[in-house]
């Protein structure tokens, strides 16, 4: 069975997608649907919906990892804080607002909000 493929541009740069099929219909409905996707702004083929915390964290903590960043440490220190507060949640469900208390609330037990002031030398 030989699979066919589409293929859209999104800011003006190509991309390729397996439609899983061997149906021409099949492959013009799923072409048909990234186009949509593209003109509504949307990312297609990616739900966000679908996507967690742990697995953002992750991927998060293999980019650190992959490009060795120096700050590997503090960085799986926040996302194990992090994941006490977001852990288990959609992505699209961790919102300005819940951010914002969990910001607070590191800040009421003495923690800094992680920002940069300018007494920190640069």
């Amino acid at each position: 069975m030989k699979v066919l493929w589409i293929k859209y541009y999104r800011n003006g740069k190509p991309f390729f997608e397996s439609t899983h099929s061997n149906k021409k219909e099949v492959a013009k409905r799923l072409l048909k649907k990234r186009k949509g996707e593209i003109s509504e702004g949307k990312l297609p083929g990616i739900y966000f919906d679908k996507v967690t915390f742990e697995e953002l964290a992750e991927d998060f903590l293999t980019d650190y990892k992959v490009n060795r960043n120096d700050s590997l440490g503090k960085a799986e220190r926040s996302v194990k804080y992090l994941r006490g507060t977001f852990g288990g949640m959609k992505a699209v469900s961790i919102t300005t607002a819940k951010v914002k208390v969990y910001v607070e609330s590191r800040m009421q037990k003495g923690y800094s909000d992680g920002r940069l002031t300018e007494s920190w030398p640069l």
